[in-house]
């Protein structure tokens, strides 16, 4: 559906509607005419208090389902934090009339996808699946809303609690300044204060709550009167409100449910606290109280943010990040319903003290007040968050979450006009109001995480304990709460059939080519009025090939592509960007130099005028190098701190040798970074960037003829020969390893297991096949590999496997990260799982099932801009036939178990593999060490331990290995 409409806003009243639907009450209809920014709906209200909102938008064959809670951490108790999200897992564990870990199977059956999402205010569950799929999604949606409790047990509790705990150890515990929010939340509200913990919530706290308290959580929160079902897409009010009624009407309402208000958030003094952490950089964040969501003030605030510490135009990245003081410098005012805080975050360089970069962020804000706020930084705010709002609708998924927060948090649907309206309507007077008022001399939490072992980081002493004095729990109800089950007139246990398949649109596209041999692909998208355009320059990283001294040359390169141009510095480039709401990013990868540009149709040409100074006429000043150049040091050399990172450099170097460029990161070494000049960047870019390697993706709302004649400038561009790289990848594994790196203190292991295939990528021949094998070992949620490692033993937040090939083989890799405790039953599990498929291969049932999931998807896999875009670069990168889809069809539909069988008995060579493990080696290395397999230990930077520095980057003979006995 096109936005170029105008709003025709009616309240039509608490009327009854047909007779298949008559308990249900029409609220409002919104409907759209016009030109302003709106989402047509009809909301009703169900006789137990359940909303439903419908969007009807019949652009694509989908429909997305969201069932929204208004229940988050906010509603937790002191003692029992992170239940809001625990429960979200175990909603996901069957109910009365689906079977445990049935409900992922079903949707992912149904070519669907799901999940759910638990913030301090709000949990939701949602589905997108083909049309045909409704049915099905609201028979899982209320089954375990009206049928939960009884399908609880002991083990299910015991599991999901192991897989939270996991989930913190990913995200949290064992990421770099990973506990940096839980340390504001705690001292800047109150105790007990519905915001002074976390969503993931506290390790103790998960191990004191029992199986009662999670049923009583349901049963005080989970009515339908709690409750808005929200659903879009290719459906009618009339059908929706239908099976609504049928699957949702009998279910009782819940106990009634109050707005929770606190009062605001005062500080008495500063409050200073600290933590060590196992990080390069020291950080250094400020969070100061302000207001809700949706409050009046918001959006000042919001405006206040961009211009401290929003982009390259803000005072922070002049005063902080352009003198070389810092390596990230930023400003952030993220509300929820409670209560907000603005925020600001220094990353300074190492050496830096914290006194000086409060100094100079007190200088910044001195600089603020003096100079005021300009005209040119509320054009660009404005034109900035409409973009944002208008993108956040080009999917149904995007439009009916909006839908559903407006009507949970606000009651009102119809949100959006006024969001806009608030937004534009910001003056530099109410900034500069909301700066004196929620800012300027008033008291906040100083917050600093300094490096491990370097307590001297901190220069003001922590001054704050948390006191308990004056907190009285709250009563929230949960005494003599009873279960009441629905009683129905049909049979529930029935599983809804899917209704006639739609029509699978694939989206029609367009080639064309310019002069100087830019291959161009393209199709018209009139759903949102924006353009997408992606530049591939095929290349990138593996260009180093010829001079691996100087690899992270790409990356270097690319970054310098972002700056000023030899009209415009950067800083004029961001503000004219912003100012059209639009954006132009250039980035460096393994086998590419990306640009994707993303415009509103009417600022296209423009955009494209800003985009012919950053291709064409890069300025590569030395300023600009030299900043950029100390920045790409310390973030490799900060990659030692990230167990994800270290375990991917490590298993790519023992992938592809370390002869090989592609173990080498596209950041480059320190090393190879140090040993680039400016003239080395210059001729990189002289050299390797060409038309005669550079395809074109161009979706929006343009025609053919119109945005290939605005794309006149790319002639400029001169041709020249280039060749990329492609040097043949003959390393192969004579035996099974395990490669053990040493990552101290560490809550979790990283595993990586797998090995270099002889697969390129095809989309019709033996990779394509081998894709379609993995799925049931670890492609989907319902995997072997994820149901075992996840939902039978609680070991991980997540498992995969897949093949990940491009113009030349690569790897086969199954993965996860998971409890320390676990790794070496991890890897027994990993090991387990791959042979047993090897050896017998898919079942009947398990093949039914790939065939129906992948057969049912492409319905979802087209539908935004960026969705199209990725599918027609794919065509046009490996020269796919314009039927190549229809083509996977035919193979996946004809695809036999014997063939399965030989694929996956041929492609999981289990006693020629390279397993990789980075984690406390202090704690995990004695229980590895009895799985028999051969240990070397590795550095951090993937080279055995003991390799002299002048030996790194070279093949290296292994070092320190234990065990000996192979597989």
């Amino acid at each position: 559906m096109k936005l170029t409409s105008l709003l025709q806003f009616a309240i039509v009243g608490l009327v009854s509607v047909g007779t298949a639907y008559s308990q249900a009450k029409l609220v409002e209809k919104v409907t759209r005419k016009g030109n302003e920014l709106v989402i047509p709906y009809e909301k009703y209200v169900l006789p137990n208090g359940l909303t439903v909102v419908v969007h009807e938008d019949h652009s694509d064959p989908i429909v997305h389902v969201d069932v929204t809670y208004h229940v988050g951490s906010a509603r937790e108790e002191i003692g029992k934090s992170g239940f809001a999200h625990f429960f979200e897992h175990m909603m996901f564990q069957g109910s009365d009339h689906v079977a445990d870990d049935e409900h992922f199977k079903i949707v992912t059956a149904s070519g669907g996808t799901l999940n759910g999402s638990t913030n301090r205010d709000r949990t939701n569950y949602y589905e997108t699946l083909p049309s045909n799929q409704l049915e099905r999604a609201l028979w899982l949606e209320a089954d375990r809303m009206g049928f939960l409790l009884d399908a609880v047990t002991q083990k299910k509790f015991e599991i999901q609690r192991a897989t939270v705990k996991n989930e913190r150890g990913q995200n949290y515990d064992n990421r770099p300044y990973g506990l940096a929010g839980e340390y504001i939340a705690k001292n800047l509200y109150p105790y007990g204060h519905p915001y002074s913990w976390l969503t993931i919530g506290y390790v103790e706290d998960l191990n004191r709550v029992d199986v009662n308290d999670l049923k009583n959580f349901f049963l005080r929160w989970y009515g339908p009167n709690n409750a808005v079902l929200t659903v879009g897409g290719d459906v009618t009010p009339q059908q929706v409100l239908a099976l609504a009624n049928k699957y949702f009407g009998t279910i009782p309402r819940g106990p009634e449910v109050t707005k929770t208000i606190v009062p605001a958030v005062v500080l008495e003094k500063d409050r200073y606290v600290s933590y060590e952490d196992n990080v390069r950089f020291p950080m250094l964040q400020i969070a100061y109280p302000t207001v809700p969501n949706y409050h009046p003030d918001e959006p000042a605030l919001d405006a206040l943010a961009e211009i401290l510490g929003g982009g390259r135009t803000s005072l922070f990245y002049k005063n902080l990040v352009k003198t070389q003081f810092a390596v990230q410098a930023n400003a952030g005012h993220p509300t929820t319903e409670l209560a907000g805080q603005f925020a600001l975050s220094v990353l300074p360089f190492p050496g830096k003290r914290i006194d000086s970069t409060q100094a100079l962020i007190r200088r910044t804000m001195a600089e603020f007040e003096k100079r005021g706020v300009t005209d040119d930084d509320m054009a660009q705010f404005r034109a900035t968050r409409e973009t944002q709002l208008i993108q956040g609708l080009s999917s149904v998924s995007g439009k009916v979450s909006q839908l559903a927060a407006y009507q949970t948090f606000l009651g009102n649907p119809n949100y959006l006009p006024q969001e806009l309206k608030r937004l534009q309507s910001v003056t530099k007077e109410d900034v500069m109001r909301v700066y004196n008022q929620y800012i300027k001399g008033k008291n906040a939490v100083i917050l600093t995480v300094y490096p491990k072992g370097k307590p001297e980081t901190v220069t003001t002493p922590d001054n704050y304990t948390i006191s308990t004095a004056g907190y009285k729990a709250p009563d929230y109800g949960y005494a003599g709460l009873k279960y009441n089950k629905p009683k129905d007139s049909f049979d529930r246990s029935v599983k809804p059939g899917p209704g006639p398949n739609p029509a699978l649109k694939v989206p029609p596209f367009w080639n064309d080519k310019l002069a100087n041999g830019i291959k161009v692909i393209g199709t018209r998208n009139d759903e949102v009025p924006t353009v997408t355009m992606l530049f591939t320059i095929k290349g990138g990283h593996l260009h180093s090939a010829n001079d691996p001294g100087k690899a992270g040359i790409a990356q270097l390169t690319a970054s310098m592509m972002n700056e000023a141009t030899q009209n415009f510095t950067s800083e004029q480039l961001s503000q004219k960007l912003d100012k059209l709401g639009s954006d132009i990013s250039i980035r460096a990868s393994t086998e590419e130099i990306n640009i994707s540009v993303e415009s509103l149709v009417k600022n296209l040409d423009s955009t494209l005028a800003l985009l012919e100074e950053k291709l064409l006429r890069p300025r590569f000043s030395a300023e600009d190098f030299d900043r950029l150049k100390k920045q790409q040091i310390e973030l490799v050399a900060n990659q030692s701190t990230q167990p994800v990172v270290i375990a991917n450099k490590a298993y790519n170097k023992l992938l592809y040798g370390a002869g090989n460029i592609r173990a080498v990161p596209v950041s480059g070494t320190t090393r190879t970074v140090e040993s680039i000049t400016l003239d080395d960047v210059k001729a990189f870019y002289q050299k390797y960037l060409s038309p005669t390697v550079t395809n074109l993706v161009i979706v929006g709302d343009v025609e053919q003829k119109a945005v290939m004649s605005k794309l006149a400038f790319l002639n400029k561009w001169a041709a020249k020969p280039v060749t990329v790289p492609t040097a043949a990848v003959t390393r192969k594994v004579d035996k099974t390893r395990l490669y053990l790196i040493d990552k101290e203190q560490a809550a979790q292991s990283e595993i990586r297991i797998g090995y270099l295939t002889d697969l390129p990528y095809d989309a019709t021949g033996d990779y394509y096949r081998a894709s379609l094998a993995n799925y049931m070992l670890g492609g989907a949620f319902n995997s072997r590999i994820n149901m075992n490692l996840r939902e039978d033993k609680g070991f991980t937040y997540g498992a995969r496997s897949g093949f990940a090939s491009t113009h030349t083989p690569g790897p086969f890799t199954a993965q996860a990260g998971v409890k320390a405790a676990a790794t070496d039953s991890s890897v027994v599990e990993f090991v387990k799982e791959m042979t047993r498929y090897a050896k017998s291969g898919i079942t009947p049932e398990e093949l039914d099932f790939v065939k129906s999931s992948l057969g049912q998807s492409d319905a979802l896999r087209y539908e935004t801009s960026l969705q199209k875009a990725f599918f027609l670069n794919r065509i046009i990168d490996y020269n796919l036939p314009k039927n190549f889809v229809e083509q996977q069809s035919d193979i996946l539909r004809k695809i036999t178990k014997a063939e399965i069988d030989a694929i996956a008995k041929k492609r999981l060579p289990v006693n020629n593999m390279i397993i990789t493990v980075v984690g406390n080696k202090q704690r995990i290395k004695p229980s590895l060490e009895k799985l028999g397999y051969e240990i070397v230990e590795l550095d951090k930077e993937g080279d055995p331990v003991g390799t002299s520095a002048n030996q790194k980057g070279n093949e290296a003979p292994p070092a320190k290995m234990s065990g000996g006995k192979g597989e």
